[in-house]
């Protein structure tokens, strides 16, 4: 006779481990940048058993993807407001609040971190960018069938994102309303 399927419950053991793992990673990397500590102390101060991290990620890269994608794709979802301008200015303000947030530049840090490692962190890093690719690309889409002429994602990143990142990265400047809106005026004319 077979024995029945146990189910998952959403927001069970699971979900918190990942939570409290998410949050470690975050604060580890706020405190002492990417390369400043190990699988074993994400885990100890998680309060999880590493093997717990090694099952379920693999490795450190693919972790540092995972929590660098949930917490943009959380955080700063792709909205859905009726116009590409009114999409782009939402998704815009929203990713701002993000990284000028508490663990804003630490996320910030882990996405360049993914940059920088060997081929299981440049796979973990190309997979982050497709599926927030994959996002932005479907606002465009949305837009494009509604009968707008929305620019190329890669637009997108040069003019709105990348302008926000490197603000924050360096410290120069803040992300006012005003500036934020400016950067999606001048890519939209």
């Amino acid at each position: 006779m077979d024995e029945p399927q146990r189910a998952r419950r959403p927001g069970g053991r699971s979900a918190r481990v990942r939570a409290a793992v998410h949050q470690a990673v975050t604060e580890l990397v706020g405190e002492r940048g990417y390369s400043g500590f190990t699988v074993g102390e994400i885990a100890a101060r998680a309060g999880v058993a590493d093997t717990s991290i090694y099952r379920r990620w693999g490795n450190l890269e693919n972790l540092l993807a995972d929590v660098t994608n949930a917490r943009l794709t959380a955080r700063s979802p792709m909205p859905d407001t009726g116009s590409l301008s009114g999409d782009l200015h939402t998704y815009a303000a929203n990713v701002a609040r993000e990284i000028t947030g508490p663990d804003g530049p630490a996320v910030l840090r882990l996405t360049i971190a993914l940059s920088d490692m060997d081929e299981q962190g440049l796979r973990a890093r190309d997979d982050f960018l497709a599926e927030r690719s994959r996002q932005l690309q479907s606002m465009l889409d949305r837009a494009a069938e509604r009968g707008e002429d929305p620019p190329d994602a890669l637009d997108v990143l040069d003019h709105v994102m990348a302008p926000m990142y490197i603000r924050v990265l360096l410290g120069i400047g803040a992300l006012t309303p005003d500036y934020i809106d400016g950067l999606v005026d001048r890519l939209l004319s």
